[in-house]
């Protein structure tokens, strides 16, 4: 059984309803929330009337001095026990991460990279620029020399060069 697409009027017809009846239950939401405000501020803060004597004037205000002091000790302690929480939430976290064993530091190893893959790596793919320095040095072509040429054995002409130039044979034959 192949399902019927629904038209884009009836879509959008559905949409705004949801997003009418969406709307609707917002209001209700923030309505009920401002009642709720004001039933705590009837409850906790009761009318003020201000006495007319001195002496009532300064038991109001030890009064109102003791409930001051009273609330901030219970925001101070509202407040270490958040902390305490949130640092045991934070512990807890940890040692699960740690059961986990997800976050373990491996071993780096060695990467061999050229100077080109290096460059591409930093610059990304944007920038073409090559490092190919033997690219850019001249060729040099090796000259060979005369007397590498004529592959003569060392052997023959040892007594002409042993010694100042061959003149060791000239001493040898006036002795």
């Amino acid at each position: 059984m192949a399902e019927k697409k629904m038209s884009s009027c009836r879509r959008n017809q559905l949409k705004s309803l949801l997003l009418h009846i969406g709307a609707g239950m917002l209001e209700e939401e923030v309505r009920m929330a401002e009642e709720e405000k004001m039933k705590y501020m009837e409850e906790s803060c009761p009318t003020l009337s201000v006495p007319g004597s001195m002496q009532e004037l300064q038991e109001l205000c030890r009064k109102i001095h003791k409930e001051i002091d009273f609330v901030d000790e219970e925001r101070y302690d509202m407040e270490i026990k958040v902390k305490k929480s949130n640092k045991e939430i934070d512990d807890l976290k940890l040692m699960i991460q740690n059961l986990k064993g997800k976050f373990h530091k491996p071993a780096l190893k060695k990467v061999r990279m050229s100077a080109d893959a290096m460059l591409a790596a930093l610059l990304g793919s944007k920038h073409k620029v090559s490092m190919d320095l033997r690219a850019n040095l001249k060729q040099v072509k090796k000259e060979v020399k005369e007397e590498e040429k004529q592959t003569s054995d060392w052997r023959k002409n040892i007594e002409d060069k042993a010694g100042m130039g061959g003149r060791k044979k000239m001493f040898e034959t006036e002795a």
